[in-house]
């Protein structure tokens, strides 16, 4: 496999012949208001250039994998950009009635035995924060590749760690975990996805996968910045085991 960061939560996937693009979003720097009631009003989203060019990110492109619809993960030029009759999975009836309504034609919804030719597709569960900030944030998904010639994937999407997270690796004993680990909050309601000590939960639940953190410094309302993330992986002697990608960098594995 070949995972590439593109920024915040946009990755592309080339996994078992088949190239993925996960949660695109597809603005150039500036496009979109910074995100409300939270931090640094003065910057506007998302806060960084992609790191090529938009043509060679969609080239190839087999599928398209969103595991929710916010902005940051599904943005407007990603609408515009992407061939309408392009295969998305989706995570539930809700986000694929979205998607067919901005004129998408070959939406599926994500399940626990979904099967894009021999690659297995596993929907897995994901909190988007703790406590009464979920009823605002909504429902979201991860996500599980699976093929018999390749190390088993884990996407875990905008979620916090919580037992579902750690029933998930237990189960599925996956080799590569990518969490979004910016610890992006609102002024109140606590974190949205990962902070540092639940990449800590993650590694010390497989300690035999390589963790990729990102969704980082790439939206208004981001908490944990890479350099204190490395300093706390040192810290922790995990740095080995946890990598943290600037946009543009890749694993192969």
């Amino acid at each position: 496999m070949h995972v590439k960061l593109i920024r915040n939560a946009t990755l592309v996937v080339d996994y078992a012949d088949k190239k993925f693009l996960i949660d695109p979003m597809l603005a150039a720097k500036g496009t979109y208001p910074p995100f409300p009631n939270s931090v640094r009003q003065d910057q506007y989203n998302p806060l960084v250039n992609l790191p090529e060019p938009v043509e060679n990110i969609l080239d190839g492109v087999d599928a398209v994998i969103l595991t929710h619809l916010h902005l940051d993960h599904f943005d407007e030029s990603a609408k515009e950009l992407l061939p309408k009759d392009i295969k998305i999975y989706v995570q539930d009836e809700n986000d694929a009635n979205e998607v067919k309504a901005s004129g998408f034609t070959n939406v599926e919804i994500l399940t626990e035995n979904t099967v894009l030719d021999d690659i297995q597709l596993v929907k897995t569960k994901g909190e988007h924060g703790r406590g009464d900030i979920l009823k605002l944030a909504g429902n979201v998904c991860g996500v599980i590749l699976k093929h018999a010639d390749e190390k088993t994937l884990y996407i875990a999407g905008d979620t916090v760690w919580y037992a579902a997270i750690q029933d998930t690796i237990a189960k599925q004993q996956p080799k590569v975990i990518v969490v979004n680990g910016g610890d992006n909050q609102f002024l109140e309601g606590g974190s949205l996805v990962m902070d540092k000590k639940d990449i800590l939960e993650v590694a010390k639940a497989a300690p035999h996968a390589t963790v990729l953190s990102v969704h980082m410094e790439a939206v208004n309302h981001w908490g944990l910045s890479r350099e204190e993330l490395r300093h706390y992986l040192v810290e922790k002697k995990i740095a080995d085991q946890v990598m943290v990608p600037n946009d543009g960098e890749s694993l192969k594995r």
